[in-house]
């Protein structure tokens, strides 16, 4: 059986997601739709037999995929899924899930009222290093895990064409560290250390043309006992040959030992009181993050072909986005927010 896939928006990202389902078994490109008659050109070049369309509904009505992977600007997301869900056509969104939580809660709202699966694209779980980082705390290499700590240094958000050559409409967010980038953190976090039970944050702006926040420290709860840093700042880099592959540097200890990721996408571990030394471990270094998008293309497929959970529905991730705004709460109220 051969599972059909139609792609909603050809932009900067979708050209990961396009080079992931033309590297797929068992799965074809039917179709990919864009306002720009260039993007959508390009990925036709791309995704040999697609058929290219400007409008999304015109192309679910003309190729009738089994799925649809949508990859436009969040303001976008509730028409599409309504447009699918009306066609019975199960959905990858990608995430902002939507601008706002109250509109991300009508989204799973819509696709669970027509019994249609929605997954959401949230890939940093999927990067390799967080995966074996997963892998190791949950078999006790580190004993019982204590603290996590992230630093996200992407170093990207300098001067006043900051992502303008990549994703422009960053400079417009109104809630940019945490909605657009932080959340894949949360998500990191609650798969490694367990359940968020509260967040402390402060956010700030750095870069006067970006309208929502560039930087900022959030400390986490856990429900296990343990505690969290992410540490973000867009405007600072760290060691690494591309700053965005990883986005920074991770930590984890525990009471037996302490797990450590590098710029590289390097792991490495130190018993208590000894030496630390290189874990290896199996990735390729191809898409982007470590293959991630790959990875979660084909976790969203294996559900459907093989009915292996799924990790990233829209149901589920809207835990994420609770964490989200409390984190914002917190930031506005100055205060600790239990979740």
């Amino acid at each position: 059986m051969t599972l059909t896939v139609a792609i909603a928006g050809c932009g900067y990202f979708s050209r990961f997601h396009q080079d992931a389902w033309s590297r797929m078994e068992g799965v074809r490109v039917v179709g990919v739709a864009d306002r720009d008659a260039s993007k959508r050109g390009a990925a036709a070049a791309l995704l040999q037999g697609a058929a290219t369309f400007e409008d999304a509904e015109a192309m679910l009505d003309a190729v009738r995929p089994d799925l649809i992977d949508i990859v436009t600007p969040p303001q976008t997301h509730r028409a599409l899924v309504e447009a699918a869900a009306r066609r019975g056509v199960k959905m990858i969104c990608q995430k902002p899930l939507a601008p706002t939580f109250d509109e991300a809660q009508e989204i799973v709202a819509i696709a669970e009222k027509a019994g249609v699966m929605l997954a959401v694209h949230e890939n940093f779980r999927f990067m390799p290093w967080f995966m074996e980082a997963r892998r190791l705390v949950a078999d006790g290499a580190i004993g019982t895990p204590l603290n996590i700590n992230f630093r996200l240094r992407p170093g990207d958000g300098q001067g006043p064409e900051a992502y303008l050559s990549r994703q422009p409409y960053f400079q417009s967010m109104s809630r940019f560290l945490i909605h657009e980038t932080g959340i894949h953190l949360i998500d990191v976090f609650r798969d490694v250390m367990g359940e968020i039970t509260g967040v402390f944050a402060r956010l700030r702006r750095i870069n006067p043309v970006i309208k929502g926040e560039d930087a900022g420290l959030v400390i986490f709860d856990f429900a296990s006992g343990a505690a969290g840093l992410f540490d973000g700042n867009r405007h600072v880099d760290h060691p690494a040959e591309d700053t965005r592959m990883t986005n920074g540097v991770l930590m984890v200890e525990g009471d037996r030992g302490v797990l450590r990721l590098d710029g590289y996408g390097r792991l490495f571990l130190r018993p208590l009181r000894g030496e630390e030394r290189e874990h290896a471990y199996a990735w390729e270094n191809r898409g982007y993050g470590g293959d991630c998008v790959y990875g979660q293309s084909c976790h969203v497929v294996e559900h459907l072909t093989k009915g292996t959970a799924l990790v990233n529905s829209g149901r589920d991730y809207l835990r994420n986005l609770a964490i989200e705004e409390a984190i914002y709460r917190s930031a506005e109220e100055g205060r600790f927010i239990a979740i």
